[in-house]
């Protein structure tokens, strides 16, 4: 399933022979658990952290912003990430043997492509909402006219990633191998998946470029230009909250995507012009492209003051700021204390001066 690309482009026939390095990599017990472990350890916290944003985000923020619809779809894409991911655990222990058919394996080869890169367009989508909002404000002011842009950009986000996956969606994307009894899941791909070797390259330039390359330059641009406008206006608790964001959203590009996405444009070309593999490293990529899933949270703390307010809540966080309160309401309370006193003598005075005044 999650093992994108091609270690092995072969012919038509399922019965091609694979070489040497592609037998290794299936025999390799220690590369398997390893990379199992690590998906165990994202699921558990891809559901719970996912699964408690979505509920706070849905029933306990209001109104729904912009941002707060972009942080539902990419929660949306995170969990389904999380259902999938047990599935390629199961695969990954069994010796890459994949059992539940040509179409389960297609289906969760496209949850978790769905999930990388609705999640790569939705980060986009919130720093340039977050740019409109601070650097140009003036643009789409009315509340109701964003929202129904920001509905109607998940939708197109969906239909983009759709299509340029369309090719996986319509082939059997199992291989049988017989010198070791198994059945893989996307770990070899068919050459006859697409007609030439320009589909081939268009194909992969709209995964790399297209669906990676573009919104991360973009979501680059727009951190930027916020953190020097609140740098210029001098919000400082503001500003430092965009820092966050922007180096959490930026982490998220360059660890789990970026390494994903660059081996898979080498090994593509490698394998396609020159028949040689760099499918090792882009499998052990694979597991840093999920752990996005886990850090998506993070984000909505930072992009979203309602969220975070609420979250703060749900974690008991707000004990200090409580504590906090408290002590203001205190002083709070010994002032009026003392200005009532204050104004009681000041009564007193009068009172007992006055029949001497009128004396």
């Amino acid at each position: 399933m999650r093992g994108h690309s091609h270690p092995n482009m072969t012919g038509n026939s399922s019965s091609a022979k694979l070489d040497n390095a592609t037998l290794a990599l299936f025999q390799d017990v220690n590369t398997s658990i390893a990379i199992s472990v690590i998906y165990v350890l994202v699921t558990a916290i891809n559901l719970v952290g996912n699964g408690l944003s979505m509920w706070l985000l849905l029933f306990r923020t209001s109104p729904k912003s912009p941002s707060i619809i972009f942080m539902i779809n990419l929660t949306v894409t995170d969990l389904a990430l999380g259902t999938a991911l047990p599935f390629q655990i199961s695969y990954q222990l069994h010796g890459y043997n994949w059992n539940l058919g040509p179409s389960m394996c297609s289906f969760l080869t496209m949850v978790f492509y769905t999930n990388m890169y609705c999640s790569i367009l939705t980060m986009m989508a919130i720093a340039i909402d977050r740019y409109l909002g601070i650097v140009r404000p003036m643009l789409f002011r009315e509340t109701r006219e964003r929202k129904s842009i920001a509905v109607v950009s998940c939708l197109l986000m969906w239909g983009l990633v759709l299509c340029v996956l369309y090719p996986l969606m319509t082939t059997d994307l199992t291989f049988d191998v017989p010198e070791l009894e198994i059945t893989t899941c996307f770990d070899v791909l068919k050459i006859n998946m697409l007609p030439s070797v320009s589909a081939w390259a268009a194909f992969l330039f709209s995964m790399v470029f297209i669906l990676f390359l573009f919104p991360f330059c973009v979501t680059t641009f727009c951190y930027i230009r916020v953190i020097r406008k609140l740098a210029s206006d001098s919000k400082t608790v503001q500003k430092e909250r965009a820092i966050r964001l922007a180096f959490i959203v930026l982490l998220v590009f360059t660890v789990c995507f970026a390494p994903n996405n660059i081996l898979l444009f080498a090994h593509a070309v490698l394998r396609l012009f020159y028949e040689k593999s760099l499918y090792m490293a882009y499998k052990l990529s694979l597991c840093f492209s999920c752990l996005n899933s886990c850090l998506d949270p993070f984000i909505y703390y930072f992009a979203s003051k309602d969220f975070r307010q609420k979250m703060r809540q749900i974690l008991n966080l707000h004990s200090l700021s409580s504590a906090d309160s408290m002590k203001l309401e205190h002083k709070e309370s010994l002032h009026t204390e003392f200005s009532k006193v204050r104004t009681e003598s000041t009564a007193t005075s009068l009172i007992t001066k006055r029949p001497h005044e009128e004396s």
